[in-house]
């Protein structure tokens, strides 16, 4: 027997539990399947626990510090059993509070278990078949393991054992030096491990400008953490004292012997085991699922929001999906993902607050381009503090006279982009930010005076 519905909804992650929200609120009929954990990746493996566990290693990073603010703390130990316990309260929370919504929800059937197609409207779940005209894909991704010789010969870590740990690693290698690895990199050194981090390319996180590149290394660096580019040769085998990684770069030992291994390579879509050939769902050669700019894949009636769409990796974008879907499913508006300006943050200490385009790109967009860079150690807020790591930079178009794209690398920078971000948004002119007056002390103070410091790129010193 069938049992159908107006909407099916596969994946309780950022999208889907607040889309299943709108769908019933407008009186429709919902199945909401979930084959783990409800809150996706941000909730239980992502966002949520590393960034509890950053916030300890700030704590432990501040106390060492406390001399420097005339504070005498004593000697400074980490509990590691404590750290997790913290960390997993912290998902806990979120995870009950999301099934508490859920279960209480008018309209909506909540399954637990495997959703597959069996075909273009049908839905497998255990020995359920399911029906609907609306088909919502919400299925994350996961951490993807490379085709690195020995990878398979020795134990690795990724993301979701990371933040399941709860003991003090002697050495962690980090292969990867993007964002999911700096971060963790940063965390364990910061809790008092060695750590070292290998990556393939000549630099550390490559979409960024070469100026961000090298101040985020150097602060890691400064923290006593190694770290290994140009690595072309990265390879595994079992060791005595852990794993023995191969690196081969250009200069340093050609392996690094480490206690445990860190996979932080990137990620992948859970699409695989879908049956989406059954349902004529087209996928690009990564196993991401296509999808125009409102987020409906080729198929009539199926759309796909969040990581396993490939248009943004992280929870906001994921729920802005949804924003996107509900608005033009359910009030008539018409938006799009291309009215989405990118913005996102790495949450090293101190953090990067990301918006728009790179300098990079904006130069080879073709553009005539304005820059505007500043250190944090000319930010009132950031001496006051005593983390002065880091400058912030804004991009600008010359004939628009619209801001690009900005980058802030030190203390408040993910939440000082906002400013920028918000004008981006609202397709405002430079001259618009030029006469608002923001509280002192702080980062975002800085925006206007930045503004009015923008010069051709040309009278700029290049990206370092």
């Amino acid at each position: 027997m069938t049992r159908s519905f107006d909407a099916i909804i596969i994946g309780a992650g950022q999208a889907g539990p607040p889309l299943a929200g709108r769908l019933t609120g407008a009186g429709m009929t919902v199945a909401l399947v979930e084959r783990h954990l409800v809150g996706g990746t941000c909730v239980n493996t992502g966002c949520m626990p590393t960034k509890a566990l950053v916030a300890s290693a700030y704590a432990a990073h501040l106390a060492r510090r406390a001399a420097d603010f005339g504070v005498h703390a004593g000697p400074i130990s980490v509990d590691m059993k404590a750290v997790a316990a913290r960390a997993h309260a912290v998902t806990m929370r979120a995870r009950g509070n999301n099934e508490r919504w859920l279960d209480g929800m008018a309209g909506l059937t909540f399954l637990r278990g495997h959703a597959r197609f069996t075909g273009s409207k049908t839905i497998a779940v255990g020995g359920e078949e399911l029906t609907a005209p609306r088909i919502f894909l919400n299925v994350g991704g996961r951490a993807s393991v490379p085709d690195m010789p020995g990878v398979h010969d020795v134990p690795w870590l990724d993301n979701t054992s990371m933040v399941a740990l709860d003991t003090l690693l002697r050495h962690l290698v980090v292969v990867g030096g993007s964002y999911i690895g700096l971060e963790f990199a940063q965390i364990y050194r910061r809790f008092g491990a060695e750590v070292t981090i290998v990556e393939r390319a000549s630099r550390l996180i490559s979409r960024e400008d070469t100026d961000i590149s090298a101040a985020i290394r150097e602060i890691l660096e400064e923290e006593g953490i190694a770290i290994r580019t140009d690595a072309n040769c990265i390879g595994f085998r079992p060791h005595e004292k852990g794993v023995a990684v191969s690196v081969d770069c250009q200069a340093g030992a050609p392996v690094v012997i480490g206690s445990h291994v860190l996979l932080a390579t990137g990620r992948r879509p859970n699409t695989d085991d879908l049956g989406l050939d059954r349902a004529g769902v087209a996928t690009d050669a990564r196993g991401y699922i296509q999808v125009d700019d409102r987020l409906q894949t080729n198929a009539p009636g199926i759309w796909a929001l969040g990581d396993c769409n490939g248009h943004g990796a992280f929870t906001h974008t994921a729920y802005n999906d949804f924003e996107i879907v509900a608005a033009n499913l359910l009030d008539g508006e018409d938006r799009r993902v291309s009215q989405r300006v990118p913005g996102y943050a790495l949450y090293t200490d101190p953090p990067l607050g990301r918006a728009g385009i790179t300098e990079a790109e904006a130069i080879a967009s073709g553009r005539r381009i304005l820059v505007s860079k500043r250190p944090m150690t000319r930010v009132g807020r950031a001496i006051e503090k005593g983390e002065t790591s880091g400058f912030m930079k804004i991009v600008a178009d010359t004939d628009t006279q619209r801001i690009l794209g900005a980058a802030f690398l030190g203390t408040g920078g993910d939440e000082a982009i906002h400013g920028i971000l918000d004008a981006m948004s609202a397709d405002q002119p430079i001259a618009a930010l030029r006469w608002a007056v923001p509280v002192h002390p702080t980062v975002s103070e800085l925006i206007p005076t930045m503004l009015l410091d923008l010069k051709p790129a040309s009278a700029q010193e290049p990206p370092a």
